[in-house]
C-alpha cells in the first residue's frame, strides 16, 4: 500500500500533473474513460453510504431521523469544499485524523481474548469459498483503493501550487528533502490506516461476531449491537469514528472522482480555484454528491454499499496500478526521477496479488 502511494506521490511531485492527465496523454481515452467511469461508480455508491453511515450513527445520538442528516452532512461537505481553500481543507483533515483513534480505545474496552486474538493475528483463516474471496477482493480495495491514486498525485500537485511553485511539465527538481518528506508523509498515513483498520475488525470479531451477530446492514444495527457488548463507552467511541471517518472520506472520494472526471476532459481542476473559475470541476464534484445522495432513499443497505464498492475497487485496482508503475517507469514522464528498482517491484507484486485474488472470486 506504501509503495503505490509512494509511486503515486512521485508521479505528482515531478510531472506537475494529475493522474488523469498524465493517463490520456501516454495512454489515451481508451484506457482512461473507463478507468474514470468504474472509478466514479464506486466512490459514489461509497460517499452514499458514509453519508448514511453518518446520518444513522448521529441519529444514534441524537435522536433525529437519519433521512434528515443525510442531506446536512453533505451540504456541509460540498460547502466546504466549494467554499474553502485547499490548504484549510488539508489542515483540517490532519486535525481529524485524530478521531480515528476512537476505534483502538474500542477495541480495548471491548476485552478481547488476547491470546485469540494473537493466534489469529498470525495465523489467517484461509478458505476457497465465495463469500471468502469476495471478501478479500472488498478488503483488498478498501485497502489499495484506485480513488487513493488519484488523490494522492492531485495532492502532491495542491501542494506544490499551495507554496507558489511553477508546475511545468517535467519537474526536474525532485530533491531529496522532497523524497524524505514525501516518504514520512506517506509511509506515516498508510502505517496509521492500516493500524486502525486493524482495530476496526479486532473489536468487531470480538463482539460482533463471537455472538453470532454477522448479517449487520447498517451501522446503527452495528452500534446497537456493541451497546449491550462493550458498554456504553464503546458505543459512543464506535459512532463519534463512523462520523470522523466519513467526514475525511467522503471528501477524498469526492474530490477524487471530481479530479479523474475533469482532467479526461481537459478542463480546469484544482481546489484552489473557486466554482466560478472551475464551473466543471465543481459540477462533477456536486452532481457525485448528489447521486451518492439519493442512494440513501432507494433503499439500499449502508453495509451492503461499502461491501460492493470496496469489491469493485478490488477489480479495477490491478490495471490501474500497471499504468501507474509503467508511468512511474517511463523517462517520458520521470525524467532522471525514476521511481526506484525496490518500488516498482512491489507494485508489479500487488498488481499480481491482488489481479489473482479478483480472478479466484470470480472463479468461485
Amino acid at each position: 500500500m506504501a509503495a503505490i502511494q509512494l509511486i503515486c506521490a512521485q508521479v505528482g511531485i515531478v510531472s506537475g500533473r494529475g493522474l488523469a492527465a498524465l493517463l490520456r496523454e501516454r495512454y489515451g481515452v481508451r484506457a482512461l474513460w473507463p478507468a474514470c467511469a468504474l472509478l466514479a461508480i464506486a466512490n459514489i455508491v461509497n460517499m452514499g453510504a458514509d453519508l448514511g453511515a453518518m446520518a444513522a450513527s448521529t441519529t444514534m445520538i441524537t435522536g433525529i431521523p437519519g433521512y434528515y442528516l443525510t442531506p446536512v452532512y453533505a451540504a456541509l461537505i460540498a460547502c466546504a469544499m466549494a467554499w474553502t481553500s485547499y490548504h484549510y481543507i488539508a489542515r483540517i483533515f490532519k486535525w481529524m485524523t485524530l478521531v480515528l483513534f476512537a476505534y483502538i480505545l474500542t477495541a480495548f474496552l471491548a476485552h478481547p481474548n488476547w491470546q485469540n486474538v494473537i493466534h489469529a493475528t498470525f495465523i489467517p483463516h484461509v478458505e476457497w469459498s465465495r463469500a471468502y474471496m469476495a471478501t478479500l477482493v472488498a478488503l483488498l480495495g478498501t485497502t489499495i483503493s484506485p480513488y487513493l491514486f488519484f488523490w494522492q498525485v492531485n495532492q502532491e500537485v495542491e501542494e506544490q501550487r499551495d507554496q507558489g511553485k511553477v508546475t511545468p511539465p517535467r519537474r526536474p527538481s525532485f530533491t531529496r528533502q522532497q523524497q524524505r518528506d514525501s516518504r514520512f508523509d506517506v509511509i506515516t498515513g498508510m502505517l496509521l490506516s492500516n493500524v486502525i483498520m486493524y482495530f476496526i475488525i479486532l473489536t468487531t470479531g470480538a463482539t460482533l461476531h463471537l455472538h453470532g451477530a454477522t448479517h449487520i446492514s447498517t451501522t446503527q444495527q452495528a452500534g446497537e449491537a456493541l451497546r449491550p457488548l462493550a458498554g456504553k463507552a464503546a458505543y459512543l467511541l464506535f459512532t463519534l469514528g463512523i462520523v470522523g471517518t466519513g467526514m475525511l472520506s467522503v471528501p477524498v472520494l469526492a474530490g477524487s472522482t471530481a479530479y479523474a472526471i475533469a482532467e479526461a476532459g481537459r478542463w480546469r481542476t484544482s481546489l484552489r480555484y473557486s466554482p466560478r473559475c472551475a464551473p466543471q470541476f465543481y459540477a462533477v464534484l456536486g452532481i457525485a454528491l448528489l447521486v451518492a445522495l439519493a442512494l440513501n432513499y432507494i433503499g439500499w443497505g449502508v453495509v451492503a454499499m461499502l461491501f460492493w464498492s470496496a469489491v469493485i475497487n478490488g477489480i479495477l485496482a490491478p490495471p490501474l496500478i500497471v499504468l501507474v508503475v509503467l508511468l512511474c517507469s517511463d523517462p517520458g514522464v520521470m525524467g532522471r526521477h525514476v521511481s526506484s528498482r525496490l518500488l516498482r517491484s512491489l507494485g508489479w507484486v500487488t498488481a499480481g496479488v491482488m489481479g489473482v485474488a479478483a480472478a479466484g472470486m470470480f472463479l468461485t
